[in-house]
């Protein structure tokens, strides 16, 4: 059985000692091509939460609203089934459709909220290709403990300013 590959125009970009890929993909390829490794499966390597079903139907309703958008990167780690290659003149990623394709970094719960919507968005995606899990884990660290999102108040304040 061959296995659908899909191929999407893409960005080389290095940051530090790591390279990464920039593209966007339709939502309903993620749903199917991403999995997550939590800590209840997994004690070892596992690093992501468990999923929420309720966060997740949250988001999905979010996108069938028509209104919703998701603008923040899905961020990823192209694991040995992608078969992650890029072709023709460099500016274009191919990889297989494969539901162990790439493991979730960040995004989780917006993957899992793509596999019930009806609606499909392109969203933004980064793609780390050769991350051994220990950095793949070093990674997710870093964004969930470093990065911050906007304080409630601050956006009540905008809400009320537009």
């Amino acid at each position: 059985m061959s296995t659908k590959k899909h191929r999407y125009s893409v960005s080389q970009v290095t940051q530090g000692r790591h390279k990464f890929y920039t593209c966007t993909v339709p939502s309903d390829v993620l749903a199917v091509c991403c999995f997550v490794s939590t800590r209840d499966e997994d004690p070892k390597q596992g690093f992501q939460r468990t999923l929420d079903k309720k966060r997740a139907l949250e988001i999905a309703k979010y996108i069938d609203s028509g209104l919703g958008t998701i603008p923040s990167a899905i961020i990823l780690s192209a694991q040995a089934e992608a078969e992650l290659k890029i072709v023709g003149s460099g500016k274009t990623l191919q990889f297989n459709a494969d539901p162990k394709a790439f493991l979730i970094l960040d995004g989780q719960h917006r993957i899992y909220g793509f596999s019930f919507a009806e609606s499909t968005l392109r969203v933004p995606v980064v793609i780390y290709n050769g991350l051994s899990r220990r950095d793949g884990s070093r990674l997710f660290m870093d964004i969930n403990s470093k990065q911050r999102s906007v304080p409630n108040e601050l956006l009540l304040d905008i809400k009320k300013t537009s």
